[in-house]
């Protein structure tokens, strides 16, 4: 191994970390090891890690609240681009990795440090994420990344290691799915769930809410206020970026909202399978692109819709958000939300989310122009020679193929 005195540790708690202290000390002799855990939202998984980084071979552990700028400038920026990957997945670990790389850098660059560690498998997306980040901002950076060099070659290998070395860990051989967890939501791989046949056992693996079979009978309302593309407002009540989404995941989950089983094609190449639970986010993706449908012009719509969205999906899932493309494609976003303001009321009944009513200042829907009824302001008459010059190609084509 190459000489490194001080290395920071991405550090969760989670099994992958919890070995990795241990090992980053036997393998990198007088190493010291500085553990850096970011607070996006997991909450109680918080509890006690400084405890247990210290016992297992650090030297300190920082515990970072990053929520606040999560949501503010990495979630609403994807929400306002309507970004879904692969038309199903919220992005939820992918938008959490750049700002916990970035924040590891910075108290890196603070104390010192030689190298940076993190867990990340050499099969997954997430040593994409962190390593495209911690280039942007430390190019020089050593970056460690035991699953790419230890002998450990599974996740029955990593619980052999840490019995043995008497790591206390939070989960068994039977529980022992990947997860991951933040403010936005919940991802479960692995176990049973690695092949497509296997139907999940939703009573057994939710922690967000219930399976639509269990959610209430009775349905739930929840209007929520928008000003240009940003949720500011639940009921009328305004509140934060970071509790907003706190109460939308609880009225969700309690619904059975924002349960995804799919199977994604990772950057590396291969597919896999995951079940996320994304209850708040879902609601808020629905009622951003209801009201888009009412104060965006047509063009505009159509633009982001087919060109922009599913790149941004792509950039923020490959890792790529420091770049200048994702941060043109958000220059881009945040000038076609200049008039997505407004209320839009949404009907939660078990899983489902049903458009109650949208209104907007800026709405440019137009009764009088649409109506059944008689108006005086549409000439249908011009429908006429609008057709016949819109279809003159299709026409002069059939003429020539003597039709």
């Amino acid at each position: 191994m190459d000489s490194v005195k001080k290395v920071v540790l991405a550090y969760s708690g989670g099994l992958d970390t919890s070995i990795i202290i241990p090992w980053l000390k036997e393998n990198y002799p007088g190493c010291e090891v500085i553990a850096v855990a970011a607070d996006v939202g997991q909450g109680k998984e918080l509890s006690g890690l400084e405890e247990k980084a210290i016992k297992t071979g650090a030297s300190k552990l920082y515990i970072e609240d990053l929520r606040k700028e999560f949501v503010e400038n990495f979630i609403f920026p994807t929400l306002k681009a309507q970004a879904v990957y692969e038309n199903q997945y919220l992005l939820g670990t992918s938008f959490a990795r750049p700002i916990i790389a970035k924040r590891i850098v910075e108290i890196a660059i603070a104390e010192g440090a030689d190298a940076i560690a993190h867990g990340c498998t050499g099969k997954g997306n997430d040593q994409v994420r962190f390593e495209l980040a911690i280039k942007a901002f430390a190019p020089r950076m050593k970056i460690i990344a035991p699953w790419r060099i230890w002998d450990i070659k599974s996740r029955d290998d990593e619980i052999d290691y840490a019995e043995a070395r008497n790591i206390p860990l939070n989960i068994s051989r039977e529980t022992n799915y990947s997860k991951d967890k933040n403010l936005w939501h919940l991802s479960h791989e692995g176990l049973d769930l690695e092949d497509p046949a296997n139907q999940p056992d939703y009573d057994a693996i939710l922690e967000l809410g219930v399976s639509p079979e269990r959610a209430p009978d009775k349905p739930s309302y929840v209007t929520i206020s928008f000003e240009k593309g940003i949720p500011v407002a639940l009921d009328g009540v305004r509140m934060d970026g970071v509790s907003l989404i706190e109460k939308l995941n609880k009225l969700g989950g309690e619904n059975g909202i924002g349960i995804v089983d799919m199977v994604e094609n990772r950057l590396v190449g291969m597919k896999s399978r995951g079940v996320y639970e994304t209850p708040g986010g879902t609601i808020l993706y629905k009622a951003h692109q209801a009201l888009e449908t009412l104060t965006l012009d047509r063009d505009t719509l159509h633009y982001k819709q087919q060109m922009v969205s599913g790149r941004f999906s792509e950039l923020v899932y490959y890792g790529q958000w420091f770049t200048p493309l994702r941060e043109a494609l958000s220059a881009f976003v945040d000038t076609t939300q200049e008039n997505v303001t407004g209320d839009v009321k949404l009907k939660l009944y078990k899983g489902n989310i049903i458009l109650a009513s949208v209104t907007s200042p800026n709405s440019l829907y137009d009764e009088e122009i649409a109506t059944f009824n008689e108006d005086e302001v549409y000439d249908q008459t011009d429908s006429q020679g609008f057709i016949n010059l819109f279809g003159l190609p299709i026409k002069v084509k059939a003429l020539k193929e003597g039709k």
